[in-house]
């Protein structure tokens, strides 16, 4: 989602001349606090600790080449509140240029979260727990802060924006000239080409807004497992296919982590799901190399 914000143009170059982007903390723009209070929520912006402005930088500091160039002029400021529903949200900001300028914002409480930690709340978004807990769902992302991960998500649909890795319609629902990336995955933005239609993949969370029950998770990553798609959330639309392949590819083959997904009942493994060991996954990622070139 893309919010729109005025800022003045000479601010705007004042703050990439003198700052990094690691440092661009600031308080959200006011269009972000707007859609959550009129969802009846109450956001507060969060001033950061030392050791939670040190997690901020190493995160920064990890991104590809391509991220650190494109954020170096593009990324106005980041931003990181309390009372926030969702994960991060990235907002394209009018600045009266040429030139696209965005935020990030943060919930804050991300910051005290590993990436297995955040990505198993995440993953278990999607599904109905049974009454007896006997189903067990977990994501293995390794021990570094989740917002290594966030991060690198958010700072990809940055990138995207600005180079067009994905086709950007006005409208979801818009057929146009597909891109590289997008040819034979992607009919529209938000609809898979009709090879990776799958009638319980479609009812997962990322494409029907609901959950299904735990129970079901081992056929879900079954049927996920033939598809190119790296998570359920790639699925969502072709705009975040590119930030979970970029940043499951940059944390496992880069910063060596691991990323698989284990499905258990009473203990017992049912089934497990690892994105980097797919073929039709792996197929993809020559088309990743554009991250790091100097």
């Amino acid at each position: 989602m893309l919010l729109s914000q005025t800022v003045s143009r000479a601010q705007t170059a004042d703050l990439l001349v003198k700052t990094e982007p690691s440092q661009r903390v600031k308080i959200a723009p006011e269009s972000v606090f707007k859609m959550f209070r009129e969802a009846g929520l109450k956001p507060v912006n969060r001033t950061l600790t030392t050791a939670e402005k040190e997690k901020v930088s190493n995160a920064f500091a990890h991104l590809t080449p391509l991220h650190q160039r494109i954020l170096k002029q593009h990324l106005l400021s980041i931003s990181f509140m309390d009372n926030m529903p969702n994960t991060a949200l990235t907002s394209q900001l009018d600045t009266s240029g040429a030139t696209k300028m965005f935020n990030i914002t943060f919930r804050a409480s991300l910051l005290e979260e590993n990436i297995s930690q955040w990505a198993t709340w995440k993953e278990n978004s999607c599904f109905t727990p049974t009454a007896d807990s006997s189903y067990q769902l977990r994501v293995e992302g390794g021990s570094m802060d989740a917002i290594v991960y966030v991060l690198m998500h958010e700072a990809t649909h940055i990138v995207d924006a600005v180079t067009g890795i994905t086709p950007h319609p006005a409208e979801n629902d818009t057929i146009v000239e597909p891109t590289l990336y997008t040819k034979n995955i992607w009919h529209t933005a938000n609809r898979p080409a009709e090879a990776y239609i799958d009638t319980l993949l479609e009812q997962t969370r990322f494409r029907s807004g609901k959950s299904v029950p735990i129970s079901m998770a081992p056929y879900v990553y079954s049927q996920l497992s033939k598809t190119p798609f790296a998570s359920l959330y790639s699925m969502a639309a072709w705009s975040e296919d590119i930030a979970e392949l970029a940043t499951i590819y940059h944390l496992t083959t880069k910063l060596n982590q691991p990323f698989y997904i284990v499905v258990t009942k009473n203990n017992v493994e049912l089934a497990r799901f690892e994105p980097m060991k797919n073929a039709l996954v792996r197929q993809r990622l020559d088309q990743l190399s554009a991250f790091y070139k100097s």
